[in-house]
């Protein structure tokens, strides 16, 4: 007996949930010749607020946890993405040893980054000599809410643009990719059933330059990653807004460390000898 497949809906990813974009928008997504492979939601600028929102809640608790609490998680999500191996690799589309190896390095990444977590304060922070009987002490903190526009690999530069922002206590609202959103929605769901709290993550999908202005001039976002715009004017109109309320930006597309520092804070404190 023949039937039906049961047809995905693609939704937003706001504060732990999937909803459907406040204005009812979706957008059609092609593969490179033009065939249709599915809707997915068009988020408007009260999707971005409501993330907004969500990712400000989730900022103290996860800003809270232990460094190596946070690295467990993300050891949990690249298991998780392990184990949905084919899934991904299928959505990816394109030649299927490509995008099997495409899936295999964001585990990959997703493991490296879960190795810092707990190393961070130790190699960017330090105890300074002071000329007097105390101690001076420099230690990384979490610059805050981060809006990320993730690059337009699909998976892998959205694992390599949020990975690092969460890893050291960020929390982050994701613009993921235009082209093609769909493993940015199935990593979601990675996400939500992974160990990471709601909210830590939120991933909307859409027009980058309908969403990620407004991100940039949000009030209550505190960094901005810009590495995945292509389109030189709307990046310069993303860092003038910015720029009005003294947001950090990222421009270039960074790897490694020097992502993970780049929305970190360095306090420094006094404390008494002996004490």
């Amino acid at each position: 007996m023949s039937r039906l497949a049961v047809r995905k809906t693609y939704k937003l990813f706001i504060g732990g949930a999937f909803p459907r974009s406040e204005s009812g928008r979706s957008y059609e997504v092609t593969t490179a010749k033009g065939e249709f492979v599915a809707n997915a939601a068009r988020a408007s600028r009260k999707d971005a607020r409501d993330a907004v929102v969500a990712a400000r809640k989730a900022f103290p608790g996860w800003s809270g946890a232990t460094p190596y609490n946070r690295g467990q998680i993300l050891y949990r999500v690249a298991e998780m993405l392990e184990g949905r191996r084919a899934q991904f690799a299928e959505e990816l589309g394109g030649p299927k040893k490509a995008a099997a190896e495409q899936v295999d390095a964001a585990v990959d990444k997703l493991v490296w980054y879960a190795g810092w977590a707990d190393k961070i304060a130790s190699v960017h922070g330090a105890a300074n000599p002071v000329a007097g009987p105390y101690f001076n002490l420099s230690t990384p903190e979490p610059t805050g809410v981060v809006a990320v526009v993730a690059p337009e690999d699909a998976l892998l530069g959205l694992v390599a643009a949020v990975a690092p922002v969460i890893v050291t206590g960020n929390t982050a609202v994701v613009v993921a990719s235009e082209r093609n959103p769909l493993p940015s929605i199935t990593f979601a769901e990675v996400l939500a059933t992974s160990d990471l709290p709601g909210g830590v993550v939120n991933i909307l999908t859409g027009q980058q330059g309908e969403i990620a202005p407004w991100l940039a001039a949000h009030m209550d976002v505190n960094g901005l990653d810009l590495g995945g715009v292509s389109d030189a004017d709307l990046a310069l109109t993303c860092e003038r807004a910015a720029a009005e309320n003294l947001k950090r930006v990222l421009r270039a597309d960074a790897e490694g460390l020097s992502r993970m520092t780049r929305f970190l804070e360095i306090k420094t404190v006094w404390h008494p000898a002996g004490i």
